[in-house]
Protein backbone atom coordinates (compact mmCIF):
# COMPACT_ATOMS: atom_id res chain seq x y z
CA UNK A 1 0.00 0.00 0.00
CA UNK A 2 2.77 2.47 1.30
CA UNK A 3 4.85 1.95 -2.46
CA UNK A 4 1.66 2.46 -4.62
CA UNK A 5 0.82 5.55 -2.45
CA UNK A 6 4.51 6.68 -3.01
CA UNK A 7 3.85 5.72 -7.03
CA UNK A 8 0.73 8.15 -6.81
CA UNK A 9 2.88 10.96 -5.10
CA UNK A 10 5.78 10.76 -7.08
CA UNK A 11 3.22 10.81 -10.44
CA UNK A 12 2.71 14.44 -9.14
CA UNK A 13 5.76 15.90 -10.83
CA UNK A 14 7.10 16.63 -14.45
CA UNK A 15 10.17 13.26 -14.76
CA UNK A 16 12.68 16.03 -15.47
CA UNK A 17 14.59 17.33 -12.58
CA UNK A 18 14.48 21.15 -13.73
CA UNK A 19 10.67 21.52 -14.22
CA UNK A 20 9.48 19.99 -10.73
CA UNK A 21 6.64 21.62 -8.91
CA UNK A 22 6.29 22.56 -5.59
CA UNK A 23 3.42 20.09 -4.17
CA UNK A 24 1.16 23.01 -3.28
CA UNK A 25 0.30 23.09 -7.01
CA UNK A 26 -0.80 19.63 -6.45
CA UNK A 27 -2.74 20.22 -3.47
CA UNK A 28 -5.72 17.77 -3.87
CA UNK A 29 -3.12 15.39 -4.53
CA UNK A 30 -1.42 16.63 -1.27
CA UNK A 31 -4.69 16.21 0.83
CA UNK A 32 -5.38 12.84 -0.30
CA UNK A 33 -1.49 11.21 0.03
CA UNK A 34 -1.58 12.51 3.32
CA UNK A 35 -4.73 10.82 4.59
CA UNK A 36 -4.46 7.67 2.57
CA UNK A 37 -0.62 7.24 4.49
CA UNK A 38 -1.96 8.34 7.83
CA UNK A 39 -5.03 5.22 7.27
CA UNK A 40 -2.47 3.11 5.76
CA UNK A 41 0.16 3.40 8.47
CA UNK A 42 -2.25 2.85 11.10
CA UNK A 43 -4.16 0.39 9.83
CA UNK A 44 -1.00 -1.73 8.85
CA UNK A 45 1.78 -0.69 11.77
CA UNK A 46 2.02 -3.65 14.48
CA UNK A 47 5.63 -3.74 15.93
CA UNK A 48 7.24 -5.45 18.33
CA UNK A 49 7.45 -3.01 21.33
CA UNK A 50 7.99 0.22 19.63
CA UNK A 51 8.90 3.16 21.48
CA UNK A 52 7.03 5.66 19.66
CA UNK A 53 3.30 6.72 19.44
CA UNK A 54 1.97 4.29 22.11
CA UNK A 55 -1.88 5.04 22.97
CA UNK A 56 -3.63 4.27 26.58
CA UNK A 57 -5.52 2.04 24.66
CA UNK A 58 -2.52 -0.34 23.61
CA UNK A 59 -3.39 -4.13 23.62
CA UNK A 60 -1.12 -6.95 23.89
CA UNK A 61 -1.36 -9.50 21.16
CA UNK A 62 -1.25 -12.67 23.05
CA UNK A 63 -0.42 -15.17 19.97
CA UNK A 64 2.79 -13.20 18.49
CA UNK A 65 3.60 -11.23 21.43
CA UNK A 66 3.39 -7.94 19.73
CA UNK A 67 1.87 -4.73 20.21
CA UNK A 68 -0.76 -2.71 18.64
CA UNK A 69 0.35 0.83 18.26
CA UNK A 70 -2.26 3.21 17.47
CA UNK A 71 -0.28 6.24 16.00
CA UNK A 72 -1.46 9.74 14.69
CA UNK A 73 0.84 11.12 12.14
CA UNK A 74 0.95 14.75 11.99
CA UNK A 75 2.60 15.66 8.63
CA UNK A 76 3.89 18.97 7.77
CA UNK A 77 6.20 19.52 4.37
CA UNK A 78 9.74 19.00 4.91
CA UNK A 79 12.23 21.28 2.41
CA UNK A 80 15.18 19.36 0.34
CA UNK A 81 18.69 21.20 1.60
CA UNK A 82 19.12 20.98 -2.34
CA UNK A 83 16.28 21.37 -3.94
CA UNK A 84 14.71 24.18 -2.35
CA UNK A 85 11.57 24.53 -4.57
CA UNK A 86 10.57 20.65 -3.71
CA UNK A 87 8.03 20.73 -0.69
CA UNK A 88 7.42 17.03 0.45
CA UNK A 89 5.41 15.98 3.31
CA UNK A 90 6.19 12.54 3.95
CA UNK A 91 9.57 11.88 3.01
CA UNK A 92 11.17 11.84 6.46
CA UNK A 93 8.61 9.03 7.95
CA UNK A 94 11.67 6.53 8.26
CA UNK A 95 13.84 8.85 9.63
CA UNK A 96 11.86 9.86 12.65
CA UNK A 97 11.23 6.73 13.40
CA UNK A 98 14.66 5.67 12.95
CA UNK A 99 15.72 8.32 15.42
CA UNK A 100 13.08 7.71 18.29
CA UNK A 101 14.07 3.89 18.03
CA UNK A 102 17.86 4.36 18.61
CA UNK A 103 16.68 6.54 21.44
CA UNK A 104 15.75 3.69 23.46
CA UNK A 105 16.33 2.65 26.97
CA UNK A 106 17.13 -0.80 27.13
CA UNK A 107 19.94 -3.71 27.82
CA UNK A 108 22.09 -2.89 25.48
CA UNK A 109 25.59 -3.69 24.22
CA UNK A 110 26.94 -2.40 27.38
CA UNK A 111 24.26 -3.34 29.54
CA UNK A 112 24.49 -6.40 28.51
CA UNK A 113 28.89 -6.35 28.59
CA UNK A 114 28.63 -4.86 32.39
CA UNK A 115 26.15 -7.32 33.52
CA UNK A 116 28.71 -10.52 32.21
CA UNK A 117 31.61 -8.39 33.88
CA UNK A 118 29.71 -8.27 36.91
CA UNK A 119 28.47 -11.88 37.16
CA UNK A 120 32.17 -13.19 36.86
CA UNK A 121 33.33 -10.85 40.00
CA UNK A 122 33.10 -11.69 43.47
CA UNK A 123 33.25 -7.71 44.80
CA UNK A 124 29.93 -6.95 43.20
CA UNK A 125 26.72 -7.98 42.42
CA UNK A 126 23.96 -7.91 40.01
CA UNK A 127 20.44 -7.68 41.49
CA UNK A 128 18.42 -6.10 39.18
CA UNK A 129 17.71 -4.97 35.77
CA UNK A 130 15.65 -2.77 33.79
CA UNK A 131 14.37 -2.69 29.96
CA UNK A 132 11.23 -1.86 29.00
CA UNK A 133 11.19 -2.98 25.28
CA UNK A 134 11.86 -6.48 25.59
CA UNK A 135 10.29 -9.64 27.13
CA UNK A 136 12.06 -11.31 30.31
CA UNK A 137 12.71 -14.27 27.50
CA UNK A 138 14.35 -12.37 25.02
CA UNK A 139 16.30 -10.67 27.34
CA UNK A 140 17.63 -14.04 28.16
CA UNK A 141 18.20 -15.18 24.75
CA UNK A 142 20.31 -11.84 24.01
CA UNK A 143 22.98 -12.29 27.21
CA UNK A 144 22.99 -16.40 26.48
CA UNK A 145 24.32 -15.80 22.65
CA UNK A 146 26.46 -12.66 21.43
CA UNK A 147 27.99 -12.90 18.07
CA UNK A 148 31.45 -11.23 19.29
CA UNK A 149 32.16 -12.20 22.54
CA UNK A 150 30.35 -15.58 22.26
CA UNK A 151 27.98 -17.82 24.42
CA UNK A 152 27.81 -17.23 27.87
CA UNK A 153 29.37 -20.28 29.69
CA UNK A 154 29.59 -19.40 33.02
CA UNK A 155 26.28 -20.39 34.73
CA UNK A 156 23.41 -21.66 33.89
CA UNK A 157 20.68 -18.96 32.73
CA UNK A 158 17.12 -19.43 32.69
CA UNK A 159 13.70 -17.49 33.13
CA UNK A 160 12.04 -18.23 36.29
CA UNK A 161 9.13 -15.82 35.99
CA UNK A 162 8.33 -12.68 34.29
CA UNK A 163 10.20 -10.31 36.38
CA UNK A 164 12.78 -12.90 37.79
CA UNK A 165 15.94 -14.23 35.92
CA UNK A 166 18.26 -16.59 37.37
CA UNK A 167 21.58 -17.25 36.75
CA UNK A 168 22.43 -20.02 38.63
CA UNK A 169 20.61 -19.52 41.59
CA UNK A 170 21.25 -16.03 41.94
CA UNK A 171 17.96 -14.20 41.34
CA UNK A 172 17.97 -11.32 39.15
CA UNK A 173 14.72 -8.74 39.11
CA UNK A 174 13.41 -7.68 35.72
CA UNK A 175 11.61 -4.59 35.04
CA UNK A 176 9.61 -3.22 32.30
CA UNK A 177 9.48 0.61 33.49
CA UNK A 178 10.05 3.40 30.68
CA UNK A 179 10.26 6.60 33.83
CA UNK A 180 13.59 6.16 35.79
CA UNK A 181 11.46 7.74 38.63
CA UNK A 182 9.38 4.84 39.00
CA UNK A 183 11.77 2.01 39.01
CA UNK A 184 11.81 0.63 42.48
CA UNK A 185 15.89 0.32 42.37
CA UNK A 186 15.29 0.74 46.42
CA UNK A 187 13.54 -2.26 46.66
CA UNK A 188 15.94 -4.65 45.24
CA UNK A 189 18.95 -3.36 47.61
CA UNK A 190 20.35 -1.55 44.15
CA UNK A 191 22.95 0.94 45.46
CA UNK A 192 24.84 1.85 42.30
CA UNK A 193 22.56 2.38 38.75
CA UNK A 194 24.38 1.87 35.83
CA UNK A 195 22.72 3.98 33.48
CA UNK A 196 23.66 2.51 30.15
CA UNK A 197 20.71 3.64 27.34
CA UNK A 198 22.63 6.78 26.00
CA UNK A 199 19.28 8.84 27.11
CA UNK A 200 20.13 10.05 30.57
CA UNK A 201 23.57 11.37 30.35
CA UNK A 202 23.05 14.49 32.15
CA UNK A 203 22.82 15.09 35.84
CA UNK A 204 19.44 16.27 35.57
CA UNK A 205 18.15 13.19 33.54
CA UNK A 206 20.27 10.31 35.35
CA UNK A 207 19.16 11.85 38.86
CA UNK A 208 15.49 10.33 38.33
CA UNK A 209 17.57 7.29 39.25
CA UNK A 210 18.08 8.48 42.76
CA UNK A 211 14.26 9.18 43.39
CA UNK A 212 13.60 5.31 43.07
CA UNK A 213 15.85 4.50 45.40
CA UNK A 214 19.56 4.42 44.02
CA UNK A 215 22.44 5.93 45.62
CA UNK A 216 24.94 6.35 43.16
CA UNK A 217 24.33 6.64 39.07
CA UNK A 218 27.31 5.41 37.05
CA UNK A 219 26.70 7.19 33.18
CA UNK A 220 28.34 5.09 30.79
CA UNK A 221 28.84 7.82 28.13
CA UNK A 222 30.38 11.13 28.83
CA UNK A 223 28.57 13.72 29.98
CA UNK A 224 28.43 17.56 29.41
CA UNK A 225 27.82 18.22 33.36
CA UNK A 226 28.32 14.65 35.31
CA UNK A 227 31.88 15.13 36.55
CA UNK A 228 33.85 12.30 34.75
CA UNK A 229 36.14 9.43 35.67
CA UNK A 230 38.76 7.09 33.87
CA UNK A 231 39.66 4.22 35.98
CA UNK A 232 43.96 4.61 36.49
CA UNK A 233 43.97 8.64 36.04
CA UNK A 234 41.71 10.45 38.04
CA UNK A 235 39.48 8.17 39.91
CA UNK A 236 41.16 9.19 43.52
CA UNK A 237 39.99 12.18 42.62
CA UNK A 238 36.19 11.09 43.23
CA UNK A 239 34.71 12.40 46.33
CA UNK A 240 31.87 10.07 48.29
CA UNK A 241 29.27 13.10 48.11
CA UNK A 242 29.22 12.77 44.17
CA UNK A 243 26.12 10.93 43.29
CA UNK A 244 26.08 11.32 39.06
CA UNK A 245 29.27 11.04 37.65
CA UNK A 246 30.34 9.66 33.97
CA UNK A 247 32.87 6.80 33.36
CA UNK A 248 33.97 8.75 29.98
CA UNK A 249 33.68 7.18 26.85
CA UNK A 250 35.46 3.82 25.25
CA UNK A 251 38.49 6.08 23.36
CA UNK A 252 38.67 8.31 26.24
CA UNK A 253 39.64 5.29 28.39
CA UNK A 254 42.56 4.29 26.30
CA UNK A 255 44.11 7.75 25.10
CA UNK A 256 44.02 9.32 29.01
CA UNK A 257 46.19 6.87 30.57
CA UNK A 258 48.60 6.84 27.25
CA UNK A 259 48.50 10.85 27.54
CA UNK A 260 49.07 10.69 31.24
CA UNK A 261 51.82 8.67 30.97
CA UNK A 262 53.58 10.70 28.12
CA UNK A 263 52.63 14.33 29.63
CA UNK A 264 53.65 12.92 32.95
CA UNK A 265 57.62 11.80 32.12
CA UNK A 266 58.25 14.12 28.61
CA UNK A 267 55.35 16.56 28.50
CA UNK A 268 52.94 17.10 25.89
CA UNK A 269 53.08 20.52 24.37
CA UNK A 270 49.88 19.54 21.54
CA UNK A 271 48.75 16.64 19.87
CA UNK A 272 46.22 15.16 17.35
CA UNK A 273 44.47 11.95 17.91
CA UNK A 274 42.62 9.57 15.50
CA UNK A 275 40.81 6.71 16.72
CA UNK A 276 39.95 3.72 13.76
CA UNK A 277 37.19 2.84 15.33
CA UNK A 278 34.87 -0.33 14.61
CA UNK A 279 30.98 0.03 13.54
CA UNK A 280 28.51 0.51 17.01
CA UNK A 281 24.78 -0.21 16.81
CA UNK A 282 23.68 3.42 16.07
CA UNK A 283 25.26 3.01 12.93
CA UNK A 284 23.29 2.09 9.61
CA UNK A 285 23.43 -1.79 7.81
CA UNK A 286 22.66 0.19 5.05
CA UNK A 287 22.57 3.71 3.45
CA UNK A 288 19.84 5.27 5.00
CA UNK A 289 18.62 8.82 6.16
CA UNK A 290 20.96 10.54 8.95
CA UNK A 291 20.38 14.21 9.06
CA UNK A 292 22.61 15.48 12.22
CA UNK A 293 25.53 12.92 10.12
CA UNK A 294 25.40 12.87 6.78
CA UNK A 295 28.31 10.36 6.61
CA UNK A 296 27.25 8.56 9.03
CA UNK A 297 24.23 7.28 7.29
CA UNK A 298 25.92 5.18 4.72
CA UNK A 299 26.51 1.45 4.86
CA UNK A 300 28.56 0.82 7.95
CA UNK A 301 29.77 -2.28 6.69
CA UNK A 302 30.93 -1.26 3.58
CA UNK A 303 32.51 2.11 4.00
CA UNK A 304 35.09 3.75 6.30
CA UNK A 305 33.46 6.91 7.66
CA UNK A 306 35.23 9.79 8.59
CA UNK A 307 33.08 11.33 12.26
CA UNK A 308 33.93 13.79 14.79
CA UNK A 309 34.66 12.35 18.43
CA UNK A 310 35.08 14.50 21.82
CA UNK A 311 37.34 11.56 23.28
CA UNK A 312 40.52 13.51 23.06
CA UNK A 313 39.12 17.04 24.10
CA UNK A 314 37.50 14.87 26.72
CA UNK A 315 41.22 14.09 28.04
CA UNK A 316 41.20 17.55 29.26
CA UNK A 317 38.45 17.05 31.59
CA UNK A 318 40.06 13.65 33.64
CA UNK A 319 43.64 15.50 32.92
CA UNK A 320 43.47 19.31 33.26
CA UNK A 321 47.10 19.60 32.73
CA UNK A 322 46.13 18.75 29.27
CA UNK A 323 42.86 20.58 28.18
CA UNK A 324 43.23 22.67 25.33
CA UNK A 325 46.00 20.44 24.45
CA UNK A 326 44.53 17.44 22.48
CA UNK A 327 41.89 17.29 20.06
CA UNK A 328 40.75 14.57 17.16
CA UNK A 329 38.43 12.75 15.23
CA UNK A 330 37.05 8.92 14.25
CA UNK A 331 36.95 6.46 11.50
CA UNK A 332 34.07 4.05 11.98
CA UNK A 333 35.56 0.82 9.94
CA UNK A 334 33.58 -2.56 9.10
CA UNK A 335 34.75 -4.69 11.79
CA UNK A 336 32.58 -5.22 14.91
CA UNK A 337 34.97 -5.04 17.91
CA UNK A 338 38.14 -3.60 18.52
CA UNK A 339 39.36 -0.47 18.16
CA UNK A 340 42.82 1.74 17.87
CA UNK A 341 43.88 5.04 18.86
CA UNK A 342 47.05 6.68 16.95
CA UNK A 343 48.12 9.63 19.20
CA UNK A 344 50.47 12.15 17.39
CA UNK A 345 52.51 14.84 19.93
CA UNK A 346 54.83 17.00 20.13
CA UNK A 347 57.31 16.66 23.44
CA UNK A 348 58.21 19.28 25.70
CA UNK A 349 61.63 16.93 26.55
CA UNK A 350 63.31 15.04 23.91
CA UNK A 351 62.85 11.46 24.07
CA UNK A 352 63.92 8.54 21.96
CA UNK A 353 61.15 6.27 20.95
CA UNK A 354 62.60 3.01 22.67
CA UNK A 355 62.94 5.72 25.91
CA UNK A 356 59.48 5.94 25.36
CA UNK A 357 58.77 2.58 25.14
CA UNK A 358 60.40 2.07 28.22
CA UNK A 359 58.40 4.46 29.50
CA UNK A 360 55.30 3.03 29.10
CA UNK A 361 55.91 -0.60 29.32
CA UNK A 362 57.49 0.51 33.18
CA UNK A 363 53.86 1.56 33.60
CA UNK A 364 52.54 -1.02 32.42
CA UNK A 365 53.93 -3.42 35.05
CA UNK A 366 53.45 -0.88 37.93
CA UNK A 367 50.58 1.46 38.54
CA UNK A 368 48.85 1.22 35.36
CA UNK A 369 48.73 -2.94 35.66
CA UNK A 370 45.34 -4.18 34.12
CA UNK A 371 44.82 -0.58 32.50
CA UNK A 372 47.56 0.14 30.43
CA UNK A 373 49.01 -2.82 28.63
CA UNK A 374 52.46 -3.35 26.30
CA UNK A 375 52.71 -5.44 23.67
CA UNK A 376 55.88 -5.98 21.25
CA UNK A 377 54.28 -8.80 19.10
CA UNK A 378 52.74 -8.48 15.42
CA UNK A 379 48.90 -8.44 16.68
CA UNK A 380 46.02 -7.47 14.54
CA UNK A 381 42.68 -6.24 15.89
CA UNK A 382 40.79 -9.25 16.96
CA UNK A 383 43.85 -10.00 19.28
CA UNK A 384 42.03 -8.00 21.44
CA UNK A 385 38.86 -9.21 21.58
CA UNK A 386 37.99 -9.61 24.93
CA UNK A 387 40.44 -7.71 26.44
CA UNK A 388 39.75 -6.25 29.81
CA UNK A 389 42.46 -3.74 29.87
CA UNK A 390 41.35 0.27 28.79
CA UNK A 391 44.50 0.67 26.64
CA UNK A 392 47.15 -1.63 25.04
CA UNK A 393 50.51 0.18 23.04
CA UNK A 394 51.75 -1.34 20.41
CA UNK A 395 55.37 -0.73 19.96
CA UNK A 396 55.80 -2.13 17.00
CA UNK A 397 53.00 0.23 15.23
CA UNK A 398 54.22 3.39 16.60
CA UNK A 399 57.16 5.67 14.82
CA UNK A 400 59.29 8.71 15.97
CA UNK A 401 59.43 11.32 13.23
CA UNK A 402 62.00 13.77 15.78
CA UNK A 403 62.94 12.84 19.63
CA UNK A 404 60.01 15.74 20.02
CA UNK A 405 57.63 14.66 17.14
CA UNK A 406 56.16 10.97 17.35
CA UNK A 407 53.21 8.98 16.62
CA UNK A 408 52.32 6.21 19.40
CA UNK A 409 49.47 3.58 19.12
CA UNK A 410 46.96 1.73 21.49
CA UNK A 411 44.45 -1.18 21.16
CA UNK A 412 41.37 -1.61 22.90
CA UNK A 413 38.20 -3.60 23.20
CA UNK A 414 35.96 -0.54 23.11
CA UNK A 415 32.86 -2.77 24.39
CA UNK A 416 34.76 -5.40 26.86
CA UNK A 417 37.49 -3.26 28.27
CA UNK A 418 35.31 0.01 28.33
CA UNK A 419 32.60 -2.57 30.62
CA UNK A 420 35.09 -3.63 32.49
CA UNK A 421 35.98 0.07 33.85
CA UNK A 422 32.19 0.27 34.38
CA UNK A 423 32.49 -2.15 37.23
CA UNK A 424 36.27 -0.94 38.40
CA UNK A 425 34.66 1.96 39.00
CA UNK A 426 31.27 1.47 40.96
CA UNK A 427 33.98 -0.58 43.44
CA UNK A 428 36.19 2.29 43.85
CA UNK A 429 33.38 4.31 44.64
CA UNK A 430 31.84 1.98 47.11
CA UNK A 431 35.41 1.91 48.83
CA UNK A 432 35.35 5.59 49.39
CA UNK A 433 31.83 5.56 51.15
Amino acid sequence: GLTVLTRLFKASYCPSPCCLKPLSTHSHLYTAFSRLLSLAISRTLVARRLPWGRSRSESTVSNSRSISISISISIRPVRFRDRPEISISAANLVLICRLLFYLVPGFGRIGRLVARVALQRDDVELVAVNDPFITTDYMTYMFKYDSVHGQWKHHELKVKDTKTLLFGEKEVSVFGIRNPEEIPWGETGAEFIVESTGVFTDKDKAAAHLKGGAKKVVISAPSKDAPMFVVGVNEKEYKPELNIVSNASCTTNCLAPLAKVINDRFGIVEGLMTTVHSITATQKTVDGPSMKDWRGGRAASFNIIPSSTGAAKAVGKVLPVLNGKLTGMSFRVPTVDVSVVDLTVRLEKAATYDEIKAAIKEESEGKLKGILGYTEEDVVSTDFVGDSRSSIFDAKAGIALSKNFVKLVSWYDNEWGYSSRVVDLIVHMASCA
